[in-house]
């Protein structure tokens, strides 16, 4: 009997479970939201700042906090042929302070930074929620002011409320190094008479930071959680002046909001604001963008004492409710499709696609070099959202034009196709140039 490993299909490869692979024409989609969000970023005075996707592990033990659900259960963490420990950016905030200090970044005063990218949480997937997620967030550091903590809020409402979400914050303050001792005294004396009525990860907190208890989804948490005493009433008289400072520049700009004595947030940095935009509309509500002040954390990381505030925002969870409530911006349809139908459509068209490619600016050209018939062509153009077919067929070839059909109004027109690839071009772009607006409108098949 042979020892030889019998011969089977060869194992599927798929993408590890909870991640996701983006492909057309979603990622237009993607590449659309992100581009609205670094432009908001940018008119509100942000920078962008990139950071590695994987760091010391140390640093967020220190930074995110040792008891937090973040470091107990969701990191990936694993080391590497130099024996370090290393793990994969779970959250932005702790990596972002890092590198600031890393690069004396404050050396020249406050500093507004935003960032665009991926973090990494092993948990159970579920709608908008990956384990390899992309946030869209910002840092502002320096500003110890109730101002900053509205600049902060006022960004993710204006990225939310640009794309058609009607949303309000949900706020709180959950005090400082001197109130909130006070408040953790006053939430364990709460909890612990009615300890055997927790959900077993609110028993095991109650010891450790009693504060975690209102951020439990547990059912059996929810009825004890109502009657919680509340953060704003134990505030100290500095904590409770900024929040009420914070709620009337609200008030001024006119950003809606409702107090929620449960938010707390789950990393041990935050001071003072919390907030949190919700939403239903994935069936059940989600956080969709989250954050607030964390004045001890550039310290905390060996900094100078340095107030900071900001917010981290679920890019797929954003993604997810634009799509359910067909509020997502309809990708504008962009570039032209050149068709050739012949062999020697084919080769008259390649040069000419050479000079529109280098006459076209940012207008992306493609041409099918198959055999496909013009439906079938169409039907990729389509896929590609391509604005505009260039069509040459041996009656075009033998008339010396070309047909130039607007994809979104069906509309053509025939033109010249001039000998000198260049002036071709040229002619083919003004066309293209003068197309009138496109309405929004959802992909569809031309014919």
């Amino acid at each position: 009997m042979s020892g030889r490993p019998k011969k089977g299909p060869m194992n599927k490869l798929a993408a590890p479970r909870g991640t996701a692979d983006l492909y057309p024409p979603e990622s237009a989609a993607w590449q659309a939201l992100e581009s609205d969000v670094r432009a908001i970023a940018h008119r509100f005075g942000y920078g962008e700042i990139r950071t590695p996707a994987f760091e010391s592990t140390d640093l967020f033990v220190r930074g995110v906090g040792e008891a937090t659900d973040i470091v107990e259960k969701e990191m990936y963490t694993f080391t590497d042929k130099g024996g370090r420990s290393l793990t994969l950016r779970p959250e932005w905030t702790a990596p972002v302070v890092r590198a600031v200090l890393e690069h004396n970044l404050l050396a020249s005063g406050p500093l507004r930074l935003y960032y665009l990218g991926p973090i990494f949480r092993y948990e159970r997937p579920q709608a908008g929620r990956l384990r390899q997620a992309h946030q869209f967030g910002v840092e502002c550091f320096g500003f110890a002011g109730a101002e900053a903590d509205v600049e902060a809020i006022a960004l993710a409402y204006e990225v939310l409320r640009t794309h058609g979400l009607s949303v309000e914050v949900s706020l709180n303050s959950i005090g400082d190094e001197c109130c909130r001792p006070r408040y953790r005294q006053a939430l364990y004396d709460y909890f612990a008479p009615q300890r055997a009525a927790l959900s077993l990860d609110s028993q095991r907190r109650l010891e450790r930071n009693p504060l975690r208890i209102l951020d439990s989804k547990a059912p059996e948490d929810q009825a004890l959680l109502e009657a919680a005493p509340s953060t704003v009433e134990l505030l100290c008289a500095e904590c409770a002046g900024h929040f009420a400072r914070v709620r009337a520049l609200l008030d001024s700009i006119g950003v809606p909001y409702r107090l929620d004595a449960r938010i707390v947030r789950g990393l041990d940095y935050y001071t003072r604001t919390v907030f949190e935009f919700i939403s239903d509309d994935l069936g059940a509500l989600a956080t969709v963008c989250a954050g607030g002040r964390y004045d001890g954390l550039v310290a905390s990381l060996g900094g100078p004492p340095t107030p900071g505030v900001g917010f981290a925002m679920g890019i797929e969870r954003l993604m997810m409710i634009l799509a359910k409530r067909d509020l997502e911006r309809a990708c504008a349809r962009s570039g032209i499709a050149v068709m050739a139908l012949g062999d020697g459509a084919r080769e008259r068209l390649v040069p000419l696609v050479a000079a529109l490619r280098r006459n076209s600016g940012p207008v992306p050209v493609t041409i099918d070099y198959g055999a496909a018939k013009v439906a079938a062509q169409f039907r990729k153009a389509d896929r590609a959202n391509a604005r505009a077919a260039l069509i040459v067929g041996d009656d075009e070839l033998a008339a010396g034009n070309a047909v130039l059909r607007d994809l979104a109004t069906r509309a053509q027109d025939t033109i010249p196709l001039e000998p000198d690839d260049d002036a071709a071009a040229v002619r083919v772009l003004r066309w293209y140039a003068a197309l009138p607006p496109q309405p929004a409108m959802r992909s569809q098949a031309a014919s």
